[in-house]
């Protein structure tokens, strides 16, 4: 893409619009295994803390069944309360986090409507509504059929669907750098956030050169992140990344206005991608979509062996 002279000339660069992205949190209140109740809240008033020190407006998407723990459901409401009094607009991630691709739609459906009860009830105290839907596992249907279907009952409902354009896989990173926590490894857990931080350059090289494949422009962006004991520790560092990159943090509203988010979605398969590629696919018609860059392979390896220990194999 050509450059005008004007705009390359020294000292006019810095004149370029500034990149615009969106954070968006899912798996509230907390991604991955269970905590104790005080490390629970330590991590979400740490976050939080984060984002309102930052300035990041964002919005979180809530699983309720994650606040049903027994002797605890009060103090669970009570951190969503705290995500909502922190600026955070709430939306719905489902009850359970089950996949719309095995599960029948009339029961996924039900599981939206499940998770609606205690993040409208905490929206309405604050004269707010709850309009915010964020697939699991970014899944949109099995079908073609199923997927208008679903999205035909979101929007009888009040919902818009909250898009993703940048996936950082943090989960994946997470669970090893709590696993390292529990252990005690100090030296692992170090590492794994290193990498973590590191990985921002490429995945935002890849969606960046996307963006431009598919639209020969700079777009605002969605980032997709999960409320965990990582991002609560980095944070400032990852916004700060971001930041030195051109970055602008603004309001999920404010990037969906782009026009991009306009484009047409046809996409149906088991796999949960960027939004980039289903517009990418639906434009050119790829059949073969490029690979993400996975989490480098000492990290991927950690994760495998976490997940054989607790299977017990």
């Amino acid at each position: 893409m050509l450059v005008s002279a004007a705009w390359a000339a020294p000292g006019l660069l810095a004149l370029a619009p500034p990149r615009e992205i969106a954070v968006t949190f899912d798996d509230l209140p907390l991604n991955g295994p269970d905590v104790p109740l005080p490390a629970l809240q330590a991590m979400t008033e740490k976050l939080l803390a984060g984002l309102v020190r930052e300035g990041l407006p964002a919005v979180a998407f809530v699983n309720e069944s994650k606040l049903y723990r027994t002797g605890e459901v009060d103090a669970r409401i009570a951190l969503l309360r705290s995500w909502r009094d922190a600026g955070v607009e709430l939306g719905n991630h489902t009850f359970s986090h089950p996949s719309l691709q095995t599960t029948p739609l009339p029961a996924f459906e039900e599981d939206v409507v499940r998770g609606e009860t205690v993040t409208r009830m905490l929206l309405k105290e604050r004269g707010g509504t709850l309009r915010w839907f964020r697939h699991p596992f970014l899944q949109t249907g099995p079908t073609a059929e199923a997927r208008k279907a679903f999205e035909e009952f979101l929007v009888a409902r009040g919902y818009r669907v909250a898009p993703v354009t940048v996936d950082t896989n943090d989960w994946m990173y997470n669970a090893v750098y709590a696993d390292a926590l529990a252990r005690g490894d100090a030296a692992a857990a170090a590492r794994v956030r290193e990498a973590y931080l590191a990985s921002y350059a490429r995945i935002l090289d890849f969606f960046e050169d996307l963006t431009l494949r598919v639209f020969a422009r700079p777009i605002r962006h969605v980032l997709l992140v999960h409320a965990n004991v990582l991002n609560a520790d980095t944070l400032a560092d990852w916004a700060a990344v971001l930041r030195a990159r051109g970055y602008v943090f603004v309001t999920l509203e404010r990037a969906l206005a782009d026009p991009a988010y306009a484009s047409p979605d046809t996409y149906v398969s088991p796999n949960g991608i960027s939004w980039l590629h289903r517009w990418l696919f639906a434009k050119t018609g790829a059949t073969r979509l490029k690979e993400e860059p996975d989490p480098p392979p000492a990290v991927m390896d950690a994760y495998a062996d976490i997940q054989k220990r607790r299977s017990g194999r």
